[in-house]
Parts: C-alpha cells; sequence; structure tokens
C-alpha cells in the first residue's frame, strides 16, 4: 500500500512538472511573439521617421534635371517636397514645369528612390494600418457595420435617393471628427464642400450641442465652401492641400455633398459621356491622393438613378459609373426604412463583409434605434 502511495505521489510530481514545462514554454513563445511585434512595430516607425526626415532634409533642387526655374513653377503648383513629387504623374510634372517626359519620369522614380517607396511585408503593412484613424456615425449598429466608423487613408461614398440621410451623416461626422480618439474621433478639422447648397451650419450646432460640445469651437473648425462648378469642385481639393501644407491645418475629414450634382448638369448626352467620365476620374484619384497623402478620411455623397434595365427589385442605381465604383474604397447605400428608420447597406468594402444595419435620424442627430 505504502509503494502504490508512493508511485501515486510520484506520477503527480510528474505531471506536475509536465504542465509546468509546457505553461513555461507557452510563456516563451508568448514572450518572442510580443518581441518580433515590438521590433515589428519600432522598423516601421523608424522608417516613417526616416522618410519624414528626408522629407525634411532633401529639397526638390537636388533632383536631376531640377534647376531653380523648374523648382519655382514646381513650389508654385504645390510640389514643394519629396513626397508630393514622389506621388506625381510624369503628365502632372510635364504639364506644370514644361519638362519632358522622360525627364519627368527620371525626377518621379528618383524622388521614390530617396523615399524608399518599394516593396514592405505583410507585418509591416498590418502596422501602418493600425495607425488608421477611425470616425464615428453616432450610432453603435453603424459604427460596427463599418468595423468601427469611417476610415482614414481612403474614399467612403453614401449614395442613396433624395431624403435617405446622406448630408445628415455628413453633418454627423464633421462633428464627430473633432472629437478625442477615444471618443471615436481623429482629433482633426474639417473640410466640407457644398455642391448643392445643403450645408446647414445651425443643423451641426444642435448635434454639437447634444454631445455637449461647444457649437463654436466646432463651427470654427470647419472650413466650407460653396462649389459653383465642376471645375471650381476640382480645384478645391487644391486649396485643401494648400491648407494643410501651408497653414498647417490639421485637417482629417473632406466632405464632399455632392460628388456628381455639378457632373451631371454640365455633360448633358451620350456626346459629352466619354469628357465627363475623364473629368470625373482624375477628380477621384486627387481625392485619393490627398487622403492617402494626409491620412484623412474622404466622404462623398451621390446622387441615383432608376435603371429601366431591373424589372424585378431595387432599381436604384447610382450615378458616375465604374470609375467612381472603383476609386471608392467603401460604398454604401442608403434607403428610407419602415418607421422613419434608415437602412445602411454595405455594397463593396475590402474588409467588410455584406451587411446592413438599421439606424435614425434625431434631433440629436444619428442614433440607434431603441
Amino acid at each position: 500500500m505504502v509503494e502504490k502511495t508512493i508511485l501515486v505521489e510520484k506520477k503527480k510530481e510528474m505531471k506536475e512538472e509536465i504542465v509546468d514545462k509546457k505553461l513555461l514554454e507557452k510563456a516563451s513563445q508568448k514572450l518572442e511573439e510580443k518581441r518580433d511585434e515590438k521590433v515589428i512595430v519600432l522598423k516601421v516607425e523608424e522608417k516613417v521617421e526616416e522618410k519624414k526626415q528626408i522629407n525634411k532634409e532633401i529639397s526638390i533642387e537636388e533632383l536631376p534635371g531640377v534647376g531653380a526655374a523648374t523648382a519655382e513653377k514646381l513650389r508654385e503648383a504645390g510640389f514643394d517636397s519629396m513626397l508630393s513629387i514622389a506621388v506625381a504623374s510624369p503628365g502632372e510634372l510635364t504639364e506644370i514645369a514644361g519638362l519632358t517626359e522622360a525627364t519627368a519620369r527620371k525626377i518621379i522614380n528618383t524622388a521614390r528612390h530617396k523615399m524608399d517607396m518599394g516593396f514592405v511585408s505583410g507585418n509591416e503593412l498590418l502596422e501602418k494600418r493600425r495607425n488608421i484613424g477611425k470616425i464615428s456615425t453616432s450610432s453603435k449598429a453603424f459604427d460596427a457595420l463599418l468595423m468601427g466608423g469611417i476610415e482614414t487613408n481612403g474614399i467612403t461614398e453614401v449614395y442613396g435617393e433624395f431624403g435617405s440621410s446622406k448630408t445628415q451623416i455628413g453633418h454627423q461626422l464633421a462633428v464627430n471628427a473633432q472629437l478625442p480618439k477615444e471618443q471615436g474621433g481623429v482629433e482633426g478639422m474639417v473640410c466640407y464642400i457644398d455642391s448643392e447648397g445643403t450645408a446647414r451650419p445651425e443643423r451641426i450646432k444642435s448635434m454639437a450641442e447634444s454631445l455637449k460640445l461647444d457649437p463654436i469651437k466646432i463651427l470654427n473648425n470647419i472650413k466650407f465652401i460653396r462649389a459653383f462648378n465642376s471645375d471650381h469642385q476640382m480645384l478645391i481639393i487644391n486649396k485643401i492641400e494648400d491648407l494643410i501644407k501651408n497653414e498647417k491645418l490639421p485637417i482629417k475629414l473632406v466632405v464632399v455633398d455632392s460628388l456628381m450634382s455639378h457632373f451631371r448638369s454640365e455633360y448633358v448626352g451620350r456626346g459629352t459621356l466619354s469628357d465627363r467620365q475623364q473629368k470625373l476620374n482624375k477628380h477621384m484619384h486627387d481625392l485619393l491622393k490627398l487622403a492617402e497623402t494626409y491620412n484623412l478620411a474622404v466622404y462623398l455623397t451621390n446622387q441615383v438613378m432608376a435603371n429601366p434595365a431591373i424589372f424585378f427589385g431595387d432599381p436604384t442605381t447610382p450615378v458616375g459609373g465604374n470609375i467612381v465604383a472603383h476609386a471608392s474604397s467603401v460604398r454604401i447605400y442608403v434607403r428610407k426604412g419602415k418607421k422613419g428608420t434608415r437602412v445602411a447597406r454595405v455594397i463593396d468594402a475590402p474588409h467588410i463583409p455584406d451587411s446592413e444595419c438599421a439606424f435614425r435620424i434625431t434631433e440629436e442627430g444619428i442614433r440607434d434605434i431603441e
């Protein structure tokens, strides 16, 4: 009996040792993983700092083929840093500075080489994605649908018929973008491009007051501008870049309400469709470039039409064609629901599954359905 008891105790001790060893192994593995993550984070941060230093230290005159006169032309057009030249196209530099296409390509390639704009690992890209901000919509259901809110570094397009709350969402985002990060904001200023005359500061004031924010401060941090035609709308994008670079304004959200209003009224008939789409393509790429260069969010509202080819189901189709669809990072369709509610459905997004949610518009702003 004594021998059996001793054997049982030894077995227990051996089991405890094995469990302890396994726990130690797991703990050491977790420590190694954390160390690896820290190393990756440090490497990414070092690269970002290096790029910032390069952007500050190297002047554009040091690029091949850029003399004093060419540098002045480039600066006047907003190409005053390595980054702005690295992300430019040869056609842009050719048009602005009167360079040959070969020289423009050489300048851009040199800038990209100095900025180290090559391949990155998946871990580095994942770490960069962690720096992307998300702006809350003030609806938990809507935020959950968007996996946190409207993202910076991309374009979010919302389309729907009149009265579907597209402008209301834009107003709410203009308020929420100024909130601290822990409250669903990005701590930045807002540029609001109004092409339809629907911007209402009094509505923004009521939304700010419902969140117990200072409405005067909130409105001062929103830069409104009325776009009178499509050319003016496109030029405003360059002005926003000037506000960020020259006036050092921390703009983190650009609202365009709406994208297609002027394009639809100015380009009528099939004969002008090609010109309109080319111009629209340029506008969308300028917006995307602005979003990616300065890590800001672009929120677009888009108009719709009834597709006569659809006999069954919802014939509502966004205008702008494939050009707008491809350029938008996230595409959402909003429609009127039952009992005064609104329904938002994700149509296209690289990281969000097709799904929908319901919310409501109140005097305080966008809220969940109780």
